[in-house]
């Protein structure tokens, strides 16, 4: 087979992967009610199998190996009454992240190297590990080995309360922010999403992390330099991880991803920084500079981002590129470049 026609074949397989894993990652934020439809379960499973299919022709066995867990997972689900619960999610959703991690990979400037694939799936091992654990206790009805409660050290103040029912607000919230970053880009629906970060602040009780976690993600929602499919995955997951860690009595222990904190970098010139503190007010399109809050991270200083010219002859272009951006930065650019050819010449 030529050079051409493969890539075409590995193009086509990519594409496909991404619709497969757009149909897991939609089934499990929704897990509790997918597992009560057998049409949605066996979409599911039927999603990881093709993944696997693909992946087994085109040799690429990190990806096969993760698909076929997912498989055997959801093939659990398929045949067994299991009750669903935040813990099975979490799970759930970490073992799509390796699949999502492997396939980004592929996709990019240099490929799924080998050794990138062998150090992606050592790190995901445990979490299979345990969401195979978990689901054979949910099937034979086993209870979880009783854990001890450490006791609060000196010093440390209690965590907050949270509502009742924390976790049910929070995902029915981060359901909806998925629902709108699937539309259209346009700044009504971006200011929509910017708005939910508002009631996750109010749900947390009061933790600071967590209302630190929430403003980081309000300020990279808000900059019109994030695409929403750059958001999305970033976003949702990191606020469902943090939401669990308050759940379970670790709200201390939250902490902003770099790469949330990257997405919350200097928004256009032209737009102001904003805060989401409930007293906080702000009129439509006014620009005026925000007034500091109690909140951490909140007033952070917004600078304005670099801005480079570029001529339209390639090689000055090329050399002005090299001179301007660090070498990570360079191979962003570069994995941009291939995914915008590949749209541009389907």
């Amino acid at each position: 087979m030529d050079a051409g026609n493969q890539q075409r074949i590995l193009g086509y397989f990519i594409e496909e992967a991404k619709e497969h894993l757009d149909t897991l990652e939609k089934g499990l934020l929704d897990l509790r009610s997918v597992v009560k439809d057998s049409e949605r379960v066996n979409e599911m499973f039927r999603a990881a199998h093709s993944v696997k299919g693909g992946a087994a022709m085109l040799g690429f066995s990190s990806i096969q190996k993760t698909a076929h867990r997912l498989e055997d997972s959801f093939k659990i689900l398929k045949e067994t009454e299991v009750k669903v619960d935040e813990k099975l999610e979490t799970l759930f959703l970490l073992a799509c992240d390796t699949l999502k991690d492997l396939l980004e990979q592929l996709q990019g400037p240099f490929g799924l190297r080998e050794e990138e694939a062998e150090r992606i799936m050592q790190e995901a091992e445990p979490n299979f590990v345990k969401l195979q654990n978990y689901l054979d206790r949910l099937v034979n009805g086993t209870p979880e080995p009783a854990t001890a409660t450490a006791p609060t050290p000196a010093g440390n103040k209690a965590q907050p309360s949270l509502p009742p029912n924390f976790a049910t607000q929070v995902m029915a919230i981060l359901k909806q922010m998925l629902q709108l970053f699937k539309q259209a880009e346009t700044p009504a629906s971006r200011q929509k999403i910017q708005a939910m970060c508002k009631p996750l602040v109010q749900l947390g009780g009061g933790n600071k992390p967590w209302q630190g976690l929430v403003q980081v993600c309000y300020k990279a929602i808000a900059n019109p330099n994030n695409s929403f499919q750059t958001l999305a995955p970033v976003v949702i997951k990191e606020l469902k991880q943090a939401s669990d860690q308050l759940q379970a009595g670790q709200g201390n222990a939250i902490a902003v991803n770099p790469a949330l904190q990257k997405l919350a970098g200097a928004p256009a010139a032209a737009t102001t920084a904003t805060t989401v503190t409930s007293g906080e007010k702000r009129k439509e399109g006014q620009q005026e500079k925000e007034k500091p809050t109690a909140a951490p991270t909140a007033t952070a200083t917004v600078a304005t981002p670099k801005q480079i010219a570029l001529t339209v002859e390639p090689k000055a272009a090329a050399k002005a590129i090299v001179k301007a951006f660090d070498k990570p930065q360079l191979l962003q650019l570069v994995k941009l470049l291939v995914q915008a050819t590949r749209a541009s010449s389907n």
